[in-house]
């Protein structure tokens, strides 16, 4: 099921001209404090972020671990609402509305010079206003000239060429009150229990989700506002529309498709076409299971003898060595036993180790053994031995260490 993509607004140019001005003096007094309290060697930004936008009940929450995942970022997402939890804010977000912006770009900007951001960060909520986005494009601007300025000094690996996304996660309005108020209830059922209990945290009863009027506002807050401020960094950062209407592991394969299809965006045409020819990894493993069954019942019905024979030694010969390994999860055995003369018989051997959550490898060592001395030439004549090394890993025994 397809979602309409909610209608954008244009504004007129002199509130645009506005909203732009402010930004610049916003954004210009934030950055001239940060080179006053850090110097600029120090400002040291992630080199990707991604800003996660949706329409509320979209799911960002349920997918924001999913995304870090997908792109190997540790730190923990950055909510804005959390960064605002002022009185004043609480009530503005009671009423479905927004934190004014000069609080949030200055809290955000110092939050990404933390160390732990340094590797990727998530921004849950930003931008929300034009504003905002203005002072994105000028953050962007700024991290682009500090990588120029440090480029050819000792400092130069920690100002890297910053990659923005924006991924939006959509849902129309009826599922979005839905979901807003089905949280509301699953929140008033989990804090019952936390009260009547005494275990567990409580969650925090938002006004919006027991009320379908102001749910019905919030989405409307961000129809008009959000959506509009995050469409219009389409055509300068890499951007991603999500249906989030679909089951869960749809709207997560999507994601993945999104950002390993943008990944290649990022790298140099040249270099993308000479690597576009090998395939990516999610493909590989996607049917590997599947075509692993296909090769071991393959085995049992074309070569049962050989497939018979492989069990055996491994059941005999490999898996008292194995077991005696449990510890360490690591077990290296060397063999010359012929049956492996037939190269199908390794295959089979690796095979049999995947399918029961072993990873085995096996390579192939020819000793030279000598056997004769010829007298008249001085020669060693050789005979050449084969002996198959394989090297089995897997999960050891975790041993608890007083």
């Amino acid at each position: 099921m397809s979602s309409p993509l909610p209608e954008t607004s244009s504004k007129p140019a002199v509130t645009a001209d506005l909203e732009i001005k402010d930004a610049q003096l916003i954004f210009n007094h934030v950055w001239k404090q940060l080179e006053a309290d850090y110097g600029r060697e120090k400002l040291r930004f992630p080199k990707e972020l991604i800003l996660l936008g949706g329409a509320p009940g979209a799911g960002k929450g349920t997918n924001t671990d999913f995304i870090r995942q997908v792109r190997g970022i540790d730190a923990q997402p950055i909510v804005v609402s959390a960064l605002l939890d002022t009185p004043e804010a609480r009530e503005i977000k009671a009423r479905g509305g927004m934190v004014g912006d000069r609080e949030v770009v200055g809290i955000l900007i110092r939050k990404l010079l933390e160390p732990e951001q340094q590797n990727g960060a998530i921004l849950d909520g930003f931008p929300r206003t034009k504003v905002q986005v203005e002072c994105l494009k000028m953050l962007f601007d700024k991290m682009v000239r500090l990588r120029r300025d440090f480029l050819d000094t000792p400092d130069a690996a920690h100002f890297k060429q910053p990659i923005f996304h924006i991924m939006v996660l959509f849902v129309d309005e009826a599922e979005s009150i839905a979901r807003q108020l089905k949280r509301g209830q699953e929140v008033l059922a989990h804090n019952a229990e936390v009260r009547s209990s005494g275990l567990g945290e409580l969650w925090e009863e938002r006004a919006t989700d027991f009320d379908p009027a102001l749910a019905r506002n919030r989405y409307k807050v961000f129809k008009e506002k959000t959506y509009d401020a995050l469409v219009s960094l389409k055509e300068i950062f890499h951007y991603h529309f999500i249906n989030a209407q679909m089951p869960l592991e749809l709207v997560q394969e999507n994601i993945i498709k999104e950002l390993e299809y943008q990944s290649s965006l990022e790298l140099d045409p040249r270099t993308f076409d000479l690597l576009r020819k090998l395939p990516l990894a999610s493909e590989i493993i996607r049917h590997a299971r599947q075509d692993l069954v296909r090769r071991l019942d393959a085995y049992k019905v074309e070569k049962p003898e050989l497939m018979d024979a492989v069990v055996e030694f491994i059941e005999s010969k490999m898996m008292p060595i194995i077991v005696r390994h449990a510890i360490s999860g690591r077990a290296d055995i060397n063999s010359e036993n012929k049956l492996f003369h037939d190269a199908e018989a390794l295959a089979i051997l690796i095979d049999i180790f995947s399918e029961r959550g072993f990873h085995a490898t096996a390579d192939l060592h020819l000793i030279e053994i000598p056997e004769r001395f010829d007298l008249q030439t001085g020669e060693i004549q050789c005979r050449k031995k084969k002996v198959f090394r394989f090297s089995i890993r897997f999960k050891g025994s975790e041993i608890r260490r007083g």
